[in-house]
């Protein structure tokens, strides 16, 4: 059973959350919140699989409890879908950098809904890495976001460090595997590794730190 917590500021959005997503037999709306702190103390104390967080809310906004909630190893099991009236914007691209999983417009079919909280509960990123990366390649060139070199990036060994980049570049593991000449399982070993060393929660968070650092330079995807 999936447990989720809603997060929205509009009574009436939760509500249509709440009745879709009840209706599935592997899902179950734990508690709703209708504000960033609220979110907070129940992500806390609840420890749902999946949080669905409204990006725009008074008093705490979505980003900052998104921040709170995935800060530290207070709610290590815990992920985060971001929802927003914008297709795009800055409050997304920084809830991935915070360690979202991804972004739904809350005009979403119900059974892309669905499908997002499956895939995000079963610990993927919920925008397949070519979305990811041209996001984050587009904020990336137009304000700034480029920082130094991480220096977790230190703890890597070469190869770990070329998945890496081909993660940013937006291919699978199966992809990956052909690139380097090894098994679909070895790759997948590799990017283990990478996302255990850098504390990562999924690869939308790796191409994020793929551009940020420079192993990628926006536009090119390599």
């Amino acid at each position: 059973m999936i447990s989720i917590l809603l997060v929205d500021d509009q009574r009436l959005v939760r509500a249509g959350f709440a009745s879709i997503l009840g209706d599935e037999d592997d899902m179950e709306v734990v508690a709703q919140a209708s504000d960033g702190h609220q979110a907070v103390e129940l992500a806390r104390q609840l420890q749902p699989d999946v949080v669905l967080m409204d990006i725009r809310m008074p008093q705490l906004n979505g980003l900052d409890a998104t921040r709170e909630i995935l800060g530290g190893d207070r709610c290590p099991q815990t992920k985060i879908i971001v929802l927003t009236t914008f297709d795009i914007d800055d409050y997304i691209y920084a809830a991935l950098r915070a360690g979202a999983s991804g972004f739904l417009v809350k005009d979403t079919d119900p059974d892309e809904l669905v499908h997002a909280v499956r895939v995000v509960a079963a610990g993927e990123a919920l925008m397949s890495p070519s979305i990811t990366r041209r996001l984050i390649s587009e904020f990336v060139s137009s304000t700034s976001q480029r920082r130094q070199r991480d220096p977790a990036l230190n703890a890597l060994t070469g190869r770990e460090t070329e998945v890496l980049t081909l993660v940013g570049a937006g291919l699978s593991n199966d992809e990956i595997a052909g690139e380097l000449f090894v098994s679909p399982a070895t790759a997948k070993t590799h990017v283990s590794r990478v996302l255990s060393k850098l504390r990562a929660r999924d690869r939308a968070q790796l191409v994020v730190i793929a551009y940020e650092s420079g192993l990628i330079t926006p536009g090119t995807g390599r």
